[in-house]
């Protein structure tokens, strides 16, 4: 029978696998370093002010969702460039709706942001 990890040392293996994750996307992606940078500014703004519980959920969440979407088109960019360096329009593809997901993450997130204080603001 193979030795496979079950219960707590696999949730702390796939913790360590999730650090450097987060660790090669900080070293090697200059979009998910300045992306962090912002998120962490927002979630500073977002306890600045006197947000409802789930505003300041949903101003989070999305700039939250923007890491996550960059992570994937991130690990979506790795596998890509592993197979090969010559163009190929399945790759080509692959890598613009990677980041097109990324972009209507943003615009999702900045959308959010934009309702949310707007509505703040005129209370």
């Amino acid at each position: 029978m193979a030795n496979q990890s079950t219960g707590l040392t696999r949730i702390i293996k796939a913790a360590g696998y999730s650090v450097k994750g987060i660790k090669a996307a900080w070293k090697n992606e200059a979009a998910f370093r300045q992306e962090v940078v912002l998120a962490i500014l927002a979630i500073i703004v977002a306890f600045s002010f006197d947000f409802g519980m789930f505003e300041r959920l949903f101003l989070i969440s999305s700039i939250m969702l923007v890491l996550i979407v960059e992570m994937l088109n991130s690990a979506i960019e790795a596998v890509v460039d592993r197979i090969g360096s010559e163009y190929h329009e399945l790759s080509g593809r692959a890598k613009d709706m990677g980041s097109a997901a990324v972009f209507l993450a943003m615009i999702l997130a900045l959308f959010t942001w934009v309702i949310i204080i707007w509505s703040y603001f005129t209370r």
